[in-house]
């Protein structure tokens, strides 16, 4: 089946547009993005509310337990080494040269629907045995490291909480791949509309714990809400799932070790650095500031995250698309569809993080007590510009990745090396305000700089002159 996005953006004859239809050809807006804007604008949005209802049934402690939850589950980049961005690239690719019916029946090449198969086979093999193991390795540390940095003079129970939490987290991360492998076939769309329902789901059930006195139950519930609107959307789309997993690929199975360990593993690395440069606040600033630091940080790192997600939705909901352009060599079309959403998602970076700026500022000047549960203004737009960076780097990573080729490794691990060492050095002594102002520092230098240097360099080796071929297997290198 054509991806739908794809269809939307090759339209090139418009007979009569309306204004609205103007206004949504300008901004860039197509189905797959409009649902992805509600679920991540739903959980802005929603995000409001939780911080309202935190604000009122959770003490300044709790707040900071709630939001570290959050960070140590975060330790699930372990286990995951970023296969459901290689998942999603890999079925983009098979199915460029295939055909999925409204009956969810694949037609086309044989050893396409044979490698496509042996995607899901394998990606579903992996999950079940990681999921196992993510459980049984981030409940006990979870356990030990609220023993060992909980304040004796602030009582939470938090025991319970935090072992559904461990659970739901290793429930959702079995079925994420599926939906990463769904958005590679062209089911992005119908993956957003998902997420958005997950979205919706997750919250009022939140909500709920909040409201009935056992908030520190709301991340778990929150998780368990995705679970089951995730859980319903696969039973829809199980023929389809089925026929794969049960499908021979015979000899034209995907050789994982020699076609895609060499790109996996240095986008595992690259992911897993991740960790130590946006997770690490949080436990430090509980460990050695206490939990109420550690919960203003984790809110404001909420809003600021959740402006990120919208706006790199621009981008990211063409993943497929350009994974089927390049597949195609039309790498014309690629650069120009995506540099077109490039500079709308950076609109709405921006736009997005100077009105929250200017929000949450008058809320400080005027003394609101909600405002207290958040980082002051400086600290505050410190973190929004480096968000701001973070766009832009993240972008040109999704670029490049696309071409199945992980060329951000070097910079990845030379970010977190320094945002590890800054955040104890500075975070220690200084508290948020040295870890914000340091991350700042370290993003603009390396991440920026390096990345569109790495940007340029890439797109110019693999497109210029007309476009150079991209390397066919995942592993391969291309020519530096």
């Amino acid at each position: 089946m054509e991806p739908e996005i794809l269809q939307e953006l090759e339209q090139t004859v418009v007979v009569s547009e309306s204004p609205f239809q103007r206004l949504r050809k300008i901004i860039g807006l197509d189905r797959a993005i409009i649902y992805t804007i509600f679920a991540r604008g739903w959980a802005s949005a929603a995000g409001l509310v939780t911080i309202a209802l935190i604000a009122r049934f959770l003490s300044s402690a709790e707040q900071g337990y709630y939001y570290t939850f959050g960070s140590l589950v975060a330790l699930q980049l372990v286990f995951e080494l970023d296969f459901s961005m290689v998942i999603q690239q890999m079925a983009s690719h098979e199915c460029a040269h295939l055909k999925i019916t409204d009956k969810d029946m694949i037609e086309g090449n044989p050893v396409g629907h044979a490698r496509l198969a042996s995607v899901l086979q394998k990606s579903v093999r992996w999950y079940s045995i990681a999921s196992i193991l993510m459980l049984c390795t981030i409940a006990p540390a979870g356990l030990y490291f609220f023993t060992t940095h909980g304040s004796a003079n602030q009582i939470v129970s938090w025991h319970g909480p935090w072992l559904l939490v461990a659970l739901m987290s290793s429930m959702a991360f079995q079925i994420d791949p599926v939906f990463s492998f769904l958005e590679g076939c062209g089911y992005v769309p119908q993956v957003a509309q998902t997420r958005f329902s997950q979205a919706i789901t997750g919250s009022l059930l939140a909500w709920s714990a909040l409201a009935l006195h056992h908030g520190l139950f709301a991340p778990a519930m929150m998780i368990a809400g995705q679970v089951l609107a995730g859980g319903f959307y696969l039973l829809r789309r199980r023929r389809l799932l089925i026929s794969l997993l049960r499908h021979v690929p015979g000899t034209h199975r995907i050789q994982w070790w020699k076609e895609v360990w060499p790109f996996q593993w240095r986008i595992a690395i690259s992911s897993l650095s991740g960790y130590f440069i946006f997770q690490l606040f949080i436990p430090v600033l509980f460990a050695y500031w206490g939990p109420v630091p550690a919960g203003q940080m984790g809110m404001s790192l909420n809003i600021s995250n959740a402006l990120l997600s919208i706006s790199i939705s621009w981008v990211s909901t063409k993943m497929p698309l350009f994974g089927t352009l390049i597949a195609r060599k039309e790498y014309g079309q690629l650069d120009h569809v995506f540099f077109r959403v490039l500079l709308q998602s950076s609109a709405v970076c921006l736009l997005g993080s100077f009105t929250t700026w200017t929000v949450i500022s008058a809320m400080h000047a005027r003394g609101y007590a909600l405002a207290h549960r958040m980082l002051p203004p400086l600290p505050f737009g410190i973190l929004l510009l480096s968000m701001m960076v973070n766009h832009i780097v993240f972008c040109e990573a999704l670029y490049l990745r696309a071409h199945k080729q992980e060329k951000f490794l070097t910079i990845s691990i030379l970010v977190a090396v320094f945002m590890t060492c800054s955040t104890y050095l500075l975070g220690r002594p200084f508290g948020a305000i040295g870890m914000v102002s340091g991350y700042l520092s370290i993003n603009a230098c390396i991440a920026l700089g390096g990345g569109t240097y790495t940007f340029l360099k890439y797109r110019t080796l693999w497109h210029g002159d007309g476009g150079l071929p991209v390397p066919s297997m995942l592993g391969e290198e291309s020519p530096s």
